[in-house]
């Protein structure tokens, strides 16, 4: 599939000449290495702050639904955001720069918690979804073109190293939520909040356990927003711990951006204007935009949007649903944290599992897991009764979504890298820009439907997806033979539109045939 590939474009030995060579020696990998944990340790940093946040916003700011209503308009930032900006931003402020701007934009709105308001976080929930799509792109164009150099240098399988680097990424990443929750939920229990709460389970506070069973019928799948105002655990813990937590949080964005201004190397080291990257092409905005649209015309990208729907929308299920309908409104806000971390530690474990194991077992089966996963846990969710003694079972059910988001989030993103290696910046656009719309969608219903409701949805979704995967699977599998059969034609009986299949496929990509590796 690769390594053979070198000498597929010698025809067009005039554009080979112009393109720009990236010479390298075999010790660059140990610095390609630092820059992939330089990358990884600002995005944890930085994603302990927003996912810290994120996770307690259905909890803390319920008053009129504002922190969902925050969330989804972030998100919807984010879908116009992948549309317009990622291809633009990374050529005006090359990789490095763009990744330093748009990790600046996640302040607002964690400031804005200081003083929740409508008119203080959803302005500030805009401007960090502005900023997110071009962060996330020029972070998988590091990501994927660093994973091509490097394993153009130790001569093994791109898509297997892209896969290792997402996986050792999204490791880091996935750490985020257990430092983000660890900090949330330590200033939420040592505080009043999370000591009035353990009283009020033991029945002696006020009301007794006659109104805590009552309060506990309407949690889980029977939860609904509209009815809880009663539920003592559900009230808003004391300003002072918000502000505390807030604060911590804001210094990990600074730090974050001083990380990758200071420690990271720019792009341009392993050839960033390259022909074969859009970021080299001088073209205008209105056709970076439709390059984020003409990935939409490809068959293959169209199976992909209803599982990469689903990424969002299971995401945003764990955080704000899950969260609210069965761990805050049974345990108490101060236990979210602590249940969540699971999730995350599962999570982050998994995605080094599977980053690995594709090697030896493939992208299918692991995939399979994850659906098998998930739709187990949902159909769970819709019969269980949560009860603050299971508290095991809450800890066992967010491990098991670890698990299934473990899954989607390497193999999926994976499968973008390898399907569309040609046009990265713009598939990458469009998982993010459909994974968004998964979180918008889910966010934007999240106050009007019920809980049971929600996970009827999610099944359904999980189910287009996996369909449409599945037909992906069989057509890469067809596509495949096919152009085995065509390499093997000699070169002078190949016919122009043979030429052509094999030009156009998208798999292949110049960067590995511009990399000197010199031996010193």
């Amino acid at each position: 599939m690769h390594g053979g590939g070198v000498d597929t474009d010698k025809n067009g030995g005039d554009t080979a000449s112009l393109r720009e060579k990236v010479q390298l020696r075999r010790g660059e990998k140990w610095r390609i290495l630092k820059n992939i944990i330089t990358v990884s340790v600002a995005f944890m940093v930085q994603f302990t702050a927003f996912q810290g946040t994120a996770n307690l916003q259905s909890s803390i700011n319920a008053k009129d639904g504002l922190g969902t209503v925050s969330l989804s308009v972030v998100y919807a930032a984010l879908v116009v955001s992948c549309i317009f900006l990622p291809t633009l931003v990374i050529r005006k402020l090359t990789v490095k720069w763009t990744l330093c701007v748009s990790m600046l934009c996640y302040a607002p709105y964690i400031a804005s918690q200081f003083y929740p308001r409508f008119y203080t976080l959803l302005p500030a929930g805009v401007l960090l979804g502005l900023g997110a799509a071009p962060m996330w792109a020029s972070k998988a164009t590091y990501l994927t073109q660093l994973g091509q150099v490097y394993a153009k240098l130790t001569d093994q399988s791109v898509e297997a190293i892209i896969v290792r680097f997402f996986g050792f990424f999204f490791l880091a990443w996935q750490t985020a939520e257990l430092w983000g929750n660890l900090i949330s939920s330590l200033v939420l229990s040592s505080g009043a909040h999370g000591a009035a709460s353990v009283v009020d389970e033991m029945g002696n506070g006020t009301g007794g356990s006659h109104q805590e069973d009552s309060n506990l019928e309407s949690c889980g799948a029977n939860f609904c927003v509209v009815e809880t105002s009663n539920n003592a655990n559900l009230q808003r813990p004391p300003d002072s711990e918000i502000f505390e937590i807030s604060a911590i949080y804001l210094s990990c964005i600074v730090a974050a951006v001083v990380i990758i201004a200071v420690f990271l190397d720019p792009l341009s080291r392993y050839g960033e204007r390259r022909r074969g990257s859009i970021s080299a092409t001088e073209i205008s905005g209105m056709q970076l935009l439709s390059a984020t649209f003409k990935q939409l015309k490809k068959a293959n990208q169209q199976l992909l949007i209803p599982i990469t729907v689903f990424i969002g929308m299971e995401q945003a299920f764990i955080g704000a649903d899950f969260t609210q309908a069965y761990v805050s409104c049974a345990l108490g806000i101060h236990q979210i944290g602590y249940v969540m971390i699971c999730f995350g530690v599962v999570n982050a474990i998994c995605s080094i599992i599977f980053g690995s194991a594709m090697k030896y077992i493939g992208r299918v089966v692991i995939i399979i897991l994850g659906a098998i996963v998930h739709g187990a846990s949902i159909i769970y969710l819709l019969y269980w009764r949560p009860h603050p003694d299971h508290q095991i079972v809450f800890f066992i059910l967010s491990g098991l979504w670890g698990i299934g988001d473990a899954v989607w989030q390497t193999q999926i993103n994976g499968l973008y890298g390898a399907l569309f290696r040609r046009n990265k910046e713009a598939a990458f656009s469009n998982y993010r820009l459909w994974e968004s719309v998964g979180f918008v969608v889910a966010y934007a219903y999240s106050t009007n439907l019920c809980a049971r409701m929600k996970l009827y949805l999610l099944f359904g979704v999980l189910v287009c997806g996996m369909v449409g995967y599945t037909i992906v699977e069989i057509r890469q599998l067809k596509k495949e033979k096919h152009l085995k059969k065509l390499e093997e034609i000699p070169k002078q009986q190949q016919t122009e539109a043979d030429r052509k299949v094999i030009e156009e496929d998208d798999e292949k990509d110049e960067l590995e045939e511009d990399i000197v590796v010199t031996h010193l």
